[in-house]
């Protein structure tokens, strides 16, 4: 649980809230990734939603339960423990504060590299007591959630048409990857704070993810909501054993606007706190990144200019949660 002082409580009232959604929505596509029809599937969830849910994944349910566990266990810890384990580095733990620019949310969160090979001695201190464990747990976790990401965005190239078949893929599992992995914990939100005209805080703002990819899975407790096409915004159908796929702002540009990312946030709990864990597959610092050529129609130019990841990065950092950072790189008509 997260105790604010009434200084910060003052300053924390000031976060945005939103009015709560009627019920869950039933209509997210649901994709088997063993369907011999799932490339097309997904392809076309891609398209009207940019999110699905995705079951019969592969990944070991004892894997997704034992790092939940973990987790759980830290953000349980008293506040002068985990504190320990920041500030950020820009990986190690983080309280409320959502990035450089002024963005806060109901939200404590744990930020690791995705290259397992390379976590910082501050990430292994996040749990004195049995690092060795909780990397064990990381590892084992990710190098499955992995292997079902470059599966799922294989299917979407093939479904798109894209050869090689590993276009989107080979990004990911570049040894020089920029993907992160982040544990988010939104405790349960106290009845004083609830009650601020009605409303539901937001543990999270509205968003789109940077990166090709987004791979999330959380515990069986409400909260996240994503917005539809005619910008209403539905609640998610929370399930332990599935994951959700997000198309992120990099897949968006790469598939020339065919897919668009999603634009999310999360809500808080009165009752049960949520706990989330998210793969984000990004590319390599220095990947250029451009609408695939066989997307972009015969005759057409590109919607998008080519620029770095690193560019962009530099960008996301100069924003806020909310804005439409890929706004500078679309072409101007007539040039």
């Amino acid at each position: 649980m997260v105790v604010l002082s009434q200084s910060a409580f003052e300053q924390f009232c000031l976060i945005k809230s939103c009015k709560p959604t009627s019920g869950l929505f039933s209509g997210i596509p649901v994709i088997d990734l063993r369907d011999p029809e799932a490339k097309t599937l997904i392809v076309k969830a891609c398209e009207e939603f940019g999110f699905f849910k995705l079951v019969n994944h592969g990944v070991p349910l004892e894997f997704m339960l034992e790092l939940e566990s973990l987790a759980a266990n830290f953000f349980e810890l008293p506040q002068s423990e985990k504190d320990k384990a920041g500030p950020l580095d820009p990986y190690g733990y983080g309280n409320k504060r959502i990035g450089p620019n002024g963005d806060v949310g109901w939200i404590e969160y744990i930020l690791l590299n995705a290259n397992t090979k390379v976590t910082s001695q501050k990430s292994l201190s996040i749990f004195r007591e049995n690092p060795e464990i909780f990397r064990s747990a990381v590892e084992n976790y990710l190098l499955e959630a992995k292997r079902m990401s470059f599966e799922v965005l294989e299917l979407m190239a093939d479904g798109l048409g894209i050869a090689p078949m590993n276009v989107l893929s080979r990004m990911l599992k570049d040894e020089k990857s920029d993907s992160c992995f982040r544990l988010n914990y939104y405790p349960s939100c106290p009845d004083h704070l609830q009650a601020l005209g009605g409303r539901n805080l937001i543990g999270f703002g509205e968003h789109t993810d940077p990166q090709i990819i987004s791979v999330l899975t959380s515990n069986n407790t409400t909260g996240l909501q994503i917005c539809l096409r005619d910008g209403t915004w539905v609640a998610v159908p929370p399930d332990q054993t599935a994951f959700y796929i997000n198309v992120g702002d990099t897949l968006q540009v790469m598939t020339n606007g065919r897919f668009r990312s999603v634009k999310h946030r999360v809500v808080t709990d009165e009752k049960e706190s949520r706990l989330s864990m998210i793969y984000f597959g990004g590319p390599s610092l220095d990947a250029k990144i451009a609408p695939i050529p066989s997307l972009v129609p015969e005759g057409e130019e590109s919607l998008y200019r080519e620029y770095t990841w690193v560019e962009y990065k530099q960008s996301v950092y100069k924003s806020r949660l909310g804005d439409n950072r890929l706004t500078q790189f679309e072409r101007t008509t007539g040039h």
